[in-house]
């Protein structure tokens, strides 16, 4: 009936008067994202990281997409001002007593990349063992979550290049965390406000046609 007040509405209320947050989480955004240097990069608590970060993206995305340089050449160009900028440099302090570039012995390290390594192997593993589990009918909810994130996915894959989806990604990922954490409490409280309204409209659509549906006799099941 039109006007129908559940008496669930007012637990709903009292759940978002203390404090919901989003999604159902209960640790700080920091925690969620890993609460390493990662979540600091992403939430901005490291500034000049993030903003370097941002930065060298865009600068990134400048060169391949506006100016449309190819990967091989940018490439060899910057390898061509690196070794011309240090024999310059190196020279100059010849003639002029200055203090020579040093050049490290070791510039990328291992334990760099095997970190790297393993948190992309934990995350693409956990991924696809969560796709194939919910492909198996165990959690039907992600498998359905997870198609329709996929076709959206590849209907936006259309109209933006691989190198755009990424950028834009990318911005999501240094934009969205810090503007959730800094008004937090705005957000939770508008979604709250949205999923009262979300389960009041499926209640009113349960009670008005699902539940009218006439359903035959449920036998029981015999051990």
């Amino acid at each position: 009936m039109p006007g129908l007040v559940y008496s669930s509405d007012s637990d709903d209320n009292i759940g978002t008067s203390r404090g919901a947050k989003l999604f159902g989480r209960e640790r700080p955004i920091h925690h969620v994202l890993g609460g390493g240097k990662v979540a600091d990069v992403l939430l901005w608590r490291n500034r000049n990281v993030s903003a370097a970060l941002l930065i060298g993206m865009t600068v990134i995305w400048f060169l391949f997409e506006v100016v449309e340089y190819n990967f091989v050449t940018l490439l060899c160009h910057l390898s061509i001002t690196t070794l011309l900028v240090i024999f310059i440099w190196r020279t100059a302090a010849e003639l002029f007593r200055l203090t020579p570039p040093t050049i490290p012995g070791i510039i990328l390290h291992e334990s760099t990349f095997k970190e790297l390594a393993s948190t992309v192997h934990k995350r693409c593993n956990y991924f696809l063992s969560r796709l194939l589990d919910s492909a198996c009918g165990r959690d039907l909810p992600f498998f359905f979550l997870a198609i329709i994130s996929l076709y959206i996915l590849s209907v936006i894959g259309t109209y933006f290049s691989f190198l755009n989806l990424v950028y834009l990604g990318f911005l999501g990922l240094e934009t969205l965390p810090f503007l959730y954490e800094r008004f937090e409490e705005d957000v939770d409280r508008l979604a709250g406000k949205v999923s009262r309204e979300i389960k009041r409209s499926y209640r009113k659509f349960d009670s008005q046609f699902l539940n009218k549906i006439p359903r035959g006799p449920v036998k029981e099941k015999t051990r």
